[in-house]
């Protein structure tokens, strides 16, 4: 979504969660100021009918085969960044909503990934990452936990969970960042991030 020129400021790397298609998961990011941010949004590789309108839905991995499909998408990921030349700016936000978010984290862990912002929003963390597979990034790296207060998805436990892990990967860099909602994307997060 939109131009990438010597005026943009912001390069987006966003994966939507299970049952988007990437085209549709964009509108989320049409209020940025479209001069100075640029969205890529890769599209998960897997699709399949959504019952019961029969809507088309994609998703990235499942526990079947989770390490070939995720060399996959490591490859897939890596010609996207080449092709767009994504490293050579100066701002990059990596950007993982639902299911998006264990590719995401997994993708910046494996290709050591220098990046201004990343944004952990209504995702669980994967269980094989560690402290060490992030300890590349850069002090001024921040890391955002989202997550909606009434995500149907989210108990007390699991949320404390997740914010636990996401302490032990990112201590200090990590900011949580609740929001009155459900398992939705929190549009007003998105348009405040600077």
């Amino acid at each position: 979504m939109n131009t990438l020129t010597a005026k943009t400021k912001k390069v987006w790397f966003v994966c939507h969660g299970m049952g988007y298609l990437s085209r549709y998961f964009l509108k989320y990011f049409k209020a940025l100021d479209p001069t100075e941010n640029y969205i890529i949004a890769p599209q998960a590789p897997s699709k399949y009918y959504q019952q019961p309108k029969m809507h088309v839905g994609a998703n990235w991995l499942t526990r079947d085969n989770t390490a070939s499909g995720m060399q996959n998408i490591l490859n897939y990921f890596d010609a996207l960044i080449e092709n767009e030349n994504l490293l050579s700016f100066s701002k990059l936000i990596v950007f993982g909503y639902s299911q998006g978010v264990s590719v995401a984290l997994r993708y910046i862990a494996n290709r050591k990934i220098q990046c201004d912002s990343i944004i952990i929003h209504s995702g669980g963390i994967p269980k094989e990452l560690t402290k060490a597979d992030f300890e590349y990034l850069n002090d001024a790296t921040q890391v955002y936990l989202v997550y909606g207060t009434k995500d149907e998805y989210l108990n007390e436990e699991r949320f404390n969970d997740e914010s636990e892990r996401a302490h032990e990967l990112f201590g200090s860099r990590l900011i949580i960042k609740p929001f009155e909602g459900t398992h939705v994307v929190n549009v007003d997060f998105i348009n405040s991030v600077t």
